[in-house]
């Protein structure tokens, strides 16, 4: 088993349940934007960055049944579970990998909707532009997002405050 595995079942292991596959992403990437070590490349993309890496190791982790999809009916669209399986906790308590603990940062992520965590992503995907630049930026790069002033604040709140639980 691949080390990189190892650290999204660890991630699972601490999340517990992810609704979501955008969501997924979101989470991930943003962990990884504070140092978490996950290796995945982003690029952007139309829900702001995305890692067909990681979409591609969450599928083999599913298809060892490590890792449970469940896709739920929703009125127009699937939507996506995934937790780990009683087989996938069992290799990890075999399996040694170094991640630090972010269950508090994972909890705090998913607590927010998948949408506002698409504006937390992409503003960290231009976090070396000013804030000023990155505000525009979203603009910019959502315009049908429409992403309002307090979403914003709100978004720069949530990245202050993963800086300090995270370094």
């Amino acid at each position: 088993m691949l080390e990189n595995h190892a650290k999204l079942m660890r991630f699972f292991s601490e999340a517990k349940q992810v609704t979501g596959r955008k969501k997924l992403q979101k989470m991930v990437y943003i962990l990884q934007s504070f140092g978490i070590p996950f290796e995945e490349k982003f690029q952007f993309h139309f829900y702001g960055p995305y890692s067909e890496e990681l979409t591609l190791r969450i599928e083999e982790l599913c298809n060892l049944g490590f890792i449970n999809e469940e896709k739920e009916v929703k009125s127009n669209y699937f939507q996506y579970h995934y937790s780990l399986t009683n087989d996938g906790t069992q290799f990890l308590n075999q399996f040694s990998v170094h991640m630090p603990n972010c269950s508090g940062s994972i909890e705090l992520l998913q607590g927010k909707s998948s949408r506002f965590l698409e504006l937390v992503s992409t503003m960290l995907y231009f976090k070396d532009l000013s804030k000023d630049e990155v505000e525009a930026k979203v603009h910019d790069v959502k315009p049908k997002q429409k992403y309002s002033e307090e979403e914003l604040v709100e978004a720069w709140k949530l990245i202050d405050e993963l800086a300090l639980k995270l370094h």
